[in-house]
C-alpha cells in the first residue's frame, strides 16, 4: 500500500482550480483567523481549562492537515479535460458495473472530482476493482482479486464523464 499516495491522480480543470482556490483560501485567509482565535482564547487565561484555545488548536491541527493534502493532492495532479464520451473506463468516468448480481453505479477517480455535497461513490483507478476495470467498454467483463484473495467478476454496464 506504500507509494499509492505519491501516484498521481487524475483531476479535470474545475477541479482543479476548485482545490487550488480552496488551498489559496486555507493557506492565507484561513491561517489568519485561526491564529487570531488562539490569540485570543490564550488571553482568556489558564489554558488547561480553557475549552475555547483546545477546540481553535484542533481547528488548526485539521486545517493543517487538510492543506498538506491538497499541496501534495495538486503537486501531483494530473490535470485534463473530462475524457471522451466514447464508453470506455477510464478516470474521470461514472461507471455502472453488474457484481453480485447487483448493480453499483460510481466515480472512477479521486473524490476530490466532485462537487461539494454530491453523493456517488468514488473508487480510483489504482484501487484492485478500479484498475481491472480500465480500457474496458460496456458489456465487457473483467474478474479481479479482492484484497483478501477472492476473485470477483464484474460486468460494465455503461461509462460516462462526469459532469460537475
Amino acid at each position: 500500500m506504500t507509494g499509492i499516495a505519491n501516484e498521481a491522480s487524475y483531476l479535470t480543470q474545475e477541479a482543479y482550480d476548485r482545490l487550488r482556490a480552496e488551498l489559496t483560501r486555507l493557506t492565507g485567509e484561513g491561517r489568519s483567523d485561526i491564529s487570531k482565535r488562539i490569540e485570543a482564547a490564550r488571553e482568556e487565561g489558564d489554558l488547561k481549562e480553557n475549552g475555547g484555545y483546545h477546540a481553535a488548536k484542533e481547528e488548526q491541527g485539521k486545517m493543517e492537515a487538510r492543506i498538506r493534502q491538497l499541496e501534495q493532492l495538486l503537486q501531483t495532479a494530473v490535470v485534463g479535460t473530462a475524457p471522451a464520451d466514447d464508453g470506455i473506463v477510464e478516470p474521470g468516468m461514472v461507471v455502472t458495473v453488474e457484481m453480485f448480481d447487483d448493480t453499483e453505479t460510481f466515480l472512477l477517480g479521486s473524490r476530490e472530482i466532485l462537487d461539494d455535497g454530491e453523493d456517488l461513490a468514488v473508487y480510483s483507478e489504482k484501487s484492485p476493482m478500479g484498475a481491472a476495470l480500465l480500457g474496458h467498454r460496456p458489456g465487457q467483463t473483467v474478474t479481479y482479486s479482492a484484497p483478501n484473495g477472492n476473485k470477483i467478476e464484474v460486468k460494465v454496464l455503461e461509462a460516462k464523464p462526469y459532469q460537475a
